[in-house]
C-alpha cells in the first residue's frame, strides 16, 4: 500500500484530498496544527486502519517513520481574514514549512506536490492569467504575506527539483468552493452564503465590477490528482475559467437562497485583484483536465452543506482564536 503525507489535512482542501486518496487505496498520513483546520472535516476517517493523524506544525521539523511515496503540501492559511491575523505564521509555513517538507521528500525519495495559488499573480495586468505571467504583487502590502509566501514556495520547490533532483509538482489554485469551507473566512462564496443564511444584506467591496471564477472542489481535487501523477514539473493553473462579476454573483446567491436581501457596497480593500480568471490551456493539454461541474450545481451542493450544519458547527466554522500564534 502506497503511503502519502497530506499537510493541512483538516482544512477545506486537505480533507477532500484525504478522502480521495483513501478512496484510491492509499495509506494516508494526515498532518495539521489546526490553526484554521477542523478535526470535524476528517473525523469520519479516524476509524480506518489506513489513516493516521498527527497534530503538528510543519514549520517545525517534520519526521515521518518508514517509507513515504508522496507528499501533498497544503498547510497554509488561505483566506484573507486568516492570513491578515497570523501574517508571520503564514510566512513561516510557506517558507520554513515548505523547506522542511522538501527535505523530507529528498530523504524519503518521495514525490511532492506544492499547493500554490493564483495570488502569485497579484492584481494581474494580464487577463486571463497564464502560467508564464510573472504577476503584479505588492510585497509590503497587506496581502504580501500570503502572496510572497507562495512565490517563495514555488522558488524553493524548483530549486530542490533542479539542485537535489527531487520529484516536484506545483499547482496554482484559483478560487475554489464547496462543502467544509468556513463561513465568514473572508472568501467570497462562504461570506455571501453566510450573510444570506443569516438574512443579512450581502456586502460587495468596490463597485462589484471586479471578477472571479469559481471552481467546485471535486473538479479541483481531480486536477490535483492528475497533476501529481503527471510528468510535468512546472506550475499548472487549476481553476474554472467561467468568469463572473462579484455584483452578479451576489445576485445569484440571493436568487439561490430565495431571500430578499439587498446588495450593499463598501470600499475595496488594498491590492484586492480586479480580475481573476485562469487560462487552463496547459491543464487541458498536459492533464486532459477541465472542470465538469457548473456553478449552479456546485452552489446548490455547497448551500445544502451549510444548511445541514448545526448552530454549534456553524459557530465553530466562523470563529477561530489566533491569539497564541505568532
Amino acid at each position: 500500500m502506497k503511503k502519502i503525507l497530506i499537510t493541512g489535512a483538516a482544512g477545506f482542501l486537505g480533507s477532500h484530498l484525504c478522502d480521495r486518496f483513501i478512496k484510491e487505496g492509499y495509506h494516508v498520513i494526515a498532518m495539521d496544527n489546526l490553526i484554521t483546520g477542523d478535526l470535524k472535516n476528517i473525523e469520519h476517517l479516524f476509524k480506518l486502519k489506513n489513516f493516521e493523524f498527527y497534530n503538528h506544525d510543519v514549520s517545525k521539523f517534520v519526521h515521518v517513520p518508514g517509507d513515504l511515496d508522496y507528499i501533498l503540501h497544503f498547510a497554509s492559511p488561505a483566506s484573507p481574514i486568516d492570513y491578515l491575523k497570523i501574517p508571520i505564521q503564514t510566512l513561516k509555513v510557506g517558507s520554513l514549512g515548505t523547506h522542511n517538507l522538501l527535505g523530507l521528500a529528498k530523504e524519503k525519495n518521495a514525490r511532492i506536490l506544492i499547493a500554490s495559488t493564483s495570488e502569485v499573480y497579484g492584481d494581474p495586468l494580464v487577463h486571463p492569467q497564464t502560467e508564464d505571467y510573472y504577476g503584479n504583487v505588492n510585497t509590503i502590502g497587506p496581502r504580501g504575506v500570503y502572496d510572497e509566501a507562495k512565490r517563495f514556495q514555488e522558488s524553493i520547490t524548483m530549486a530542490y527539483h533542479t539542485y537535489h533532483k527531487v520529484e516536484t509538482r506545483i499547482v496554482r489554485i484559483f478560487n475554489t468552493y464547496g462543502p467544509r469551507m468556513r463561513l465568514n473566512d473572508g472568501r467570497v462564496v462562504p461570506a455571501f452564503i453566510g450573510q444570506a443564511l443569516r438574512g443579512e444584506d450581502l456586502t460587495v467591496f468596490g463597485d462589484g465590477s471586479q471578477t472571479r471564477s469559481f471552481c467546485y472542489v471535486d473538479d479541483l481535487i481531480e486536477g490535483i490528482y492528475r497533476l501529481l501523477f503527471s510528468d510535468y514539473v512546472f506550475p499548472v493553473n487549476i481553476g474554472n475559467p467561467n468568469e463572473i462579476t462579484i455584483k452578479d454573483f451576489a445576485e445569484e446567491i440571493i436568487g439561490l437562497t430565495g431571500t430578499d436581501q439587498k446588495v450593499i457596497y463598501k470600499p475595496l480593500p488594498v491590492n484586492d485583484p480586479l480580475q481573476r480568471q485562469p487560462d487552463i490551456s496547459r491543464a487541458k493539454e498536459i492533464l486532459d483536465w477541465e472542470p465538469k461541474i457548473d456553478r449552479s450545481e456546485g452552489m446548490k451542493r455547497t448551500l445544502e452543506y451549510f444548511k445541514s450544519l448545526s448552530e454549534e458547527e456553524l459557530y465553530r466554522s466562523e470563529h477561530k482564536d489566533f491569539s497564541s500564534y505568532s
